[in-house]
């Protein structure tokens, strides 16, 4: 892996610690709206959260939903079995007053600024699945332009094309002047990014920061020629 120069990433649960804060801002949404909301059960109520993201997002990815209508239906979903029923207005408020609470704990994972000064001089890019505006957000709030710079963010609602369509990976090489071969793309999702980035000609890399790679899962990355890691502290190691 010494021949590669561009180093991209994927950010949400990559570079980006998005769990982290989605379960502290759930937690706090709930606590601030009381009743009944107020008295769930916290792993399950998270565990609720995080299955209705990952239902209503892929739709939007997929073009089902625009970005606006799956925040709607995450917020309508979760209050039902309440009997709580939001309409258009109210789901928007309900879903801003986590997104509040949600961005209150924005950081990245420990491991990142590390990792970055040691991959120096290798060019930074990333790649990921949302809305530009809204990923940038993320990328200003925690400091990381200061590491990858915007201009080097390529995001699936800007191009047009989501991870793992092998064209979101060849644009981003593209970007860099480059060819597929002399990139790696980093991301937590086996399928999405690490199989993805592999089957579009770049090295593909799984961080598996929970260690909660199956076995199957394991022969799988093998089988694409895909390395997995546990921390990105293993990345300068890996591309020597």
């Amino acid at each position: 892996m010494s021949g590669v120069r561009v180093v991209l990433f994927d950010l949400d649960d990559t570079l980006f610690a998005h769990r982290e804060s989605v379960e502290a801002g759930i937690h706090a949404h709930r606590a601030a709206l009381g009743g009944e909301l107020a008295r769930g059960e916290r792993a399950a109520e998270f565990a609720r959260w995080n299955a209705l993201e990952e239902e209503h997002y892929h739709r939007y990815l997929a073009g089902e939903v625009d970005f606006v209508e799956q925040r709607r239906a995450r917020a309508r979903g979760f209050v039902a079995p309440y009997g709580i029923e939001l309409d258009d207005h109210a789901a928007e408020a309900w879903f801003e007053s986590y997104l509040a609470q949600y961005r209150r704990t924005w950081a990245l994972h420990d491991d990142v600024a590390p990792c970055l000064t040691a991959l120096a001089p290798r060019r930074f890019g990333i790649i990921t699945n949302g809305e530009l505006g809204f990923q940038s957000a993320k990328i200003r709030g925690t400091g990381l332009d200061a590491l990858i710079p915007l201009g080097d963010v390529i995001a699936s609602g800007e191009v047009g094309v989501a991870k793992p369509d092998r064209r979101i990976f060849e644009l981003a090489a593209a970007h860099f002047g480059g060819q597929p071969s002399e990139a790696c793309y980093v991301g937590d999702r086996l399928h999405t990014d690490a199989t993805g980035a592999a089957r579009a000609g770049l090295t593909g890399i799984w961080i598996d920061r929970l260690g909660q790679a199956s076995s199957a899962e394991l022969e799988e990355a093998a089988a694409e020629g895909v390395s997995v890691i546990r921390s990105l502290g293993s990345l300068p190691a890996l591309l020597s």
